[in-house]
């Protein structure tokens, strides 16, 4: 089995800020009731002043705002499906997973349509709380360890912080440059260990682009 991150590994951008400013464009309340609160919340987490669960439920929160979600999200994948890497699709099985920390409401249309599976952080539409932990980082890893899973061939992200799912896999694969070049995951010497940790423990997810 290969494991894939989603945002920025087999899709160009992060499908949770692109449609967000989808549904902003269409529904224009949104920049006052969401825009705003998610720069300043973005802003804190910056100074370390809000953990980064928080700042993603403040991101996630337009979602509850969005009564015509499945028609906007169906219309988003239409025009946005081309966005999914040439490199993954040429390699693309059946039994691939894609593992994200975006919403699984806006991951779950285009695993169908791609015809794989996935797991992604449940975000619940109508009470704007996260079901279960954010899928992000280790719980990446622990969510694996729990449900007994295949082993993992080839694992890909863009970020150091999925290290701890990294080193699940019999090969791990760093993809940088806007979703498009694979380069072996580094080393783990006491230097990467340490921002690995300290990405982790803080929250942050380094893309290396």
């Amino acid at each position: 089995m290969n494991v894939y991150d989603f945002d920025c590994t087999i899709y160009y951008t992060d499908c949770t800020v692109d449609f967000a400013f989808w549904c902003m464009k269409r529904h224009p309340k949104l920049i006052l009731t969401h825009l705003f609160p998610t720069i300043k919340a973005y802003i804190l987490e910056k100074k370390g002043k809000l953990p980064n669960y928080k700042f993603q439920r403040k991101l996630f929160s337009y979602l509850t705002e969005v009564d015509d979600f499945d028609t906007q999200i169906e219309r988003y994948w239409d025009k946005n499906e081309g966005k999914i890497s040439a490199w993954y699709l040429a390699q693309k099985k059946p039994d691939d997973l894609i593992i994200s920390a975006s919403p699984s409401c806006i991951i779950a249309p285009i695993a169908k349509r791609l015809g794989i599976n996935y797991v992604a952080t449940e975000f619940d539409r109508e009470s704007g709380v996260f079901v279960h932990n954010l899928m992000y980082a280790r719980e990446k890893a622990r969510y694996i360890f729990d449900h007994d899973f295949p082993k993992i061939e080839n694992f890909y992200s863009d970020s150091l912080s999925d290290t701890p799912l990294a080193l699940c896999a019999e090969k791990a694969y760093l993809v940088t440059d806007s979703a498009s070049k694979l380069i072996d995951w580094p080393e783990m010497d006491k230097e990467t260990v340490e921002e690995v940790k300290k990405m982790i423990d803080t929250g942050w997810s380094v893309h290396l682009d």
